[in-house]
């Protein structure tokens, strides 16, 4: 039987109104008597120990880094573990078959014994983290170039990394902060025995698909649970069947009370790039080249997969992955532009610019510094859009491919065959990389189907000799233009059927006695190298020069923006170090009459549902749960199941399962995307728009508890209730939609 806790609590005057809260905050600064008194102001009743301390348990130390791409944070003092629905969608795909399909169908371990291993999956902790920037402001000077830089810093962060890992056992990480002003090194724990213990279908994770993506009011379960598993003594160990469950430091309880409109609310996580800084010059070019090259080979190569995936059952599993992380960002790029736009960012920062250099214009001890840097970073852009283009092809096409990128992989088996050496210690080299590529392909033939693969390489190479410059085309498409008159499709054939690389069994044959003119004759081995060889010999150096100019400037212009407003607190661009923000639970007004409200409830799944559209098919037993209001403890006084709401937290990618905490460090919510509006909110925090979107923690126990039966994870967690008082009830997020 479940254990509810109910403690009584002094009423707290909230804050309604909106307060622009933008920041990714190092866990170090939160001890900023500004940043906390506001917080408290807010609603935060925690004290900066409580939040982040290397001596005692804090709220850290519930909080992982998962996999490097998002974030998890755990749930249970068995180690049970929360992320979203779309950071296990690749785990879930590498366990599923035909015959265990757990993208369509769910999963949901009855016990320990049942959890599933995900390879190659690991957790991280954050242990401590410490300014070393007067290490490297010893041995740095503005007078260098960026190569110089770049050498010294790397140089200086190994040693460090080397140092403490020996010291301390963790693992280490030097990270550069304000463009390269500043040096913090990140201490580790990391844990790679990661079980998947539960996720709903796709119809529940998934709910809205493409369409819904990015968008409010959404209505979509994404969430699952995984376990971390340690050593019997409780130190990080790979997989073994006698590890045990990690019985952590910190985990978070979880909070029924809900929330109301104003309710403070802070994001832990570990937010993956931000470009706060970026000049009008940069954001110019992600408009006019970066984002509509991006969104086009996107665009043609989702069309593909689409259609082979809706052909196959099996082509669908294998490859749902790859088609949702591509189509994550090609939707991105699409409302990063019409934000950055709409919300007219480039004048802002035309602003800010002609602010900076009335500042320059002041000071004249700082000109000799400051006079040029923004007209060099100007300079610097016009140089790199000259070859901007061809790069994005490289990257978005020749690398959106399958087989090219593959096969380049075996250069380095090129290398030891080129040698042509009998001794010993050579053919211990060759046996080693022969049996890296096993390995590799190992993994790679597991989802790949090459009629697939054959279909993206002729269309978005096509695209490439279209669309590029015709003076920094590789030799290779020049010579489909002359053997096969520019048919890109005739190409595609010949290479695929030729080639090694398309087949696993020529592939290991290939393997298990390779020639160095078989690999060097290959059509797709011979391609990707005419790719690679034209990138180096005809853009790379171009712009590796123009982005040394714009790095070196940059790095001045941050330190000018610092100089000229040294009573304001900055935050740092996201990095993937963990980062806490602020806000509240508010709605917002996306245009002139429209309101929308920050929440939603399970009865806009039952509107949107559409068993004809695969994005919006609602599971039966879903249907019935509604149909007889058998929500449990989880529902809102007039018996409504809450699903989604958002709050102004100021939240990027990699935030995707951070938790959503209240005031008292309790998760009331996980959050897992943005809102349309405010997609430029990588470049710019928009802070009457933008909006953090999260699960309501009391729809993912619901849908735990209720729908998949799984009651025994729910008995493990902490669950708590503050007052017994009833949540404020407004008109949901589908009732004001009439306004529109």
């Amino acid at each position: 039987m479940r254990k509810i806790i109910y403690i009584l609590s002094l009423f707290f005057c909230l804050p309604l109104g909106s307060i622009a809260n933008e920041g990714m905050w190092l866990p170090s600064q939160i001890k900023n008597l500004m940043l906390y008194e506001q917080m408290k102001e807010m609603g935060l009743e925690l004290s900066p120990e409580d939040i982040y301390s290397v001596n005692k348990s804090s709220l850290k130390d519930a909080i992982v880094s998962f996999g490097g791409f998002c974030t998890g944070e755990i749930i249970s003092n068995q180690g049970l573990l929360l992320t979203n629905h779309h950071c296990a969608y690749d785990a879930a795909q590498n366990l599923s078959t035909l015959e265990n399909d757990y993208l369509t169908d769910g999963f949901w371990a009855r016990s320990m014994d049942e959890e599933l291993p995900a390879e190659d999956l690991y957790v991280r902790f954050l242990v401590r983290m410490e300014d070393v920037s007067s290490r490297f402001q010893e041995v740095l000077s503005n007078d260098m170039s960026a190569e110089q830089r770049q050498a010294i810093i790397a140089e200086l962060s190994n040693q460090i990394q080397k140092e403490a890992e020996e010291e301390t056992g963790y693992d280490a990480s030097v990270k550069t902060f304000f463009a390269g002003n500043e040096f913090y090194l990140f201490l580790y724990e990391t844990y790679n025995d990661v079980r998947l213990v539960g996720i709903p279908p796709e119809s529940i994770g998934k709910f809205g698909g493409d369409t819904d993506n990015w968008m409010w009011p959404r209505h979509t379960g994404d969430f699952s649970l995984f376990r971390v598993y340690a050593a019997p003594d409780g130190s990080p160990a790979e997989y073994a069947e006698d590890n045990v469950p990690l019985e952590p430091r910190h985990h978070l309880p979880i909070s029924l009370d809900g929330v109301k409109k104003g309710d403070f609310s802070m994001v832990f996580g570990f937010p993956g790039s931000t470009d706060r800084f970026l000049t009008s010059y940069g954001i110019q070019m992600q408009l006019d080249v970066n984002n509509p090259t991006r969104v086009d080979i996107r665009d043609r190569r989702l069309k593909i997969l689409k259609a082979d995936m809706d052909s196959d059952p099996q082509i669908r599993i294998s490859y749902a992955s790859k088609y949702a992380q591509v189509s994550n960002y090609w939707k991105y790029f699409i409302g990063q532009s019409q934000g950055l736009k709409n919300l007219k960012v480039i004048e802002k920062k035309q602003e800010l610019e002609q602010q900076f250099k009335d500042w320059v214009a002041q000071k004249p001890e700082e000109r000799a510094i400051y006079d040029t840097v923004l007209q060099n970073m100007d300079e610097a852009y016009q140089q790199i859009r000259n070859y901007q283009t061809s790069y994005l092809y490289l990257a978005e096409g020749v690398y959106g491919t399958e087989i090219l990128p593959f096969a380049y992989r075996f250069s380095a088996l090129e290398k030891v065959l080129q040698q042509d050496a009998k001794d010993e210690q050579s053919q211990q080299k060759l046996e080693q990389v022969v049996s890296s590529m096993k390995s590799s392909a190992e993994e790679f033939y597991k989802d790949y189907n090459a009629p697939t693969d054959q279909k993206v390489f002729a269309a978005l190479l096509s695209m490439y000799a279209s669309n590029a410059p015709a003076d920094q085309l590789p030799e290779v498409l020049n010579k489909v233009e002359r053997k096969y008159k520019g048919d890109f499709n005739r190409w595609a054939a010949d290479v695929f059927q030729k080639s090694i690389f398309t087949d696993q069994q020529k592939l290991m044959a290939f393997l298990e006695e390779p020639k160095l003119k078989t690999l060097s004759n290959d059509p797709a081995y011979a391609a990707v190298q005419s790719f690679m060889s034209n990138y180096y010999e005809k853009i790379a150096l171009h712009l590796r020069s123009a982005y040394g100019k714009l790095e070196n400037n940059n790095r001045l212009f941050v330190h000018g923006l610092r100089q000229m407003n040294p009573d304001k607190e900055y935050y740092p661009d996201a990095n993937s170090t963990l980062r806490l923000t602020y806000g509240s639970v508010l709605p917002y007004e996306p245009k002139d009459g429209v309101l929308y409200q920050y929440y939603t409830t399970l009865e806009g799944v039952m509107e949107k549902k559409n068993p004809d559209d695969p994005e919006f098919q609602v599971p039966e037993k879903l249907v019935s749960l509604y149909e007889s209001k058998d929500y449990g403890p989880y529902a809102i006084s007039d018996n409504t199941l809450p699903l989604c709401f958002i709050s102004n937290n100021d939240i990027t990618g990699g935030n995707s399962g951070s938790p959503v905490i209240n005031g008292k460090g309790q998760l009331i919510g996980t959050a897992f995307d943005g809102n349309w509006e405010a997609m430029s909110g990588d470049i710019a925090f928009e802070d009457e728009l933008q909006r953090c979107i999260s699960v309501d923690i009391r729809y993912t126990l619901f849908i735990i508890d209720k729908f998949a039966g799984a009651s025994h994870l729910i008995d493990e967690m902490t669950i708590v209730q503050n007052t017994k008082a009833e949540q404020e009830v407004e008109a949901p997020v589908e009732d004001s939609q009439m306004n529109e």
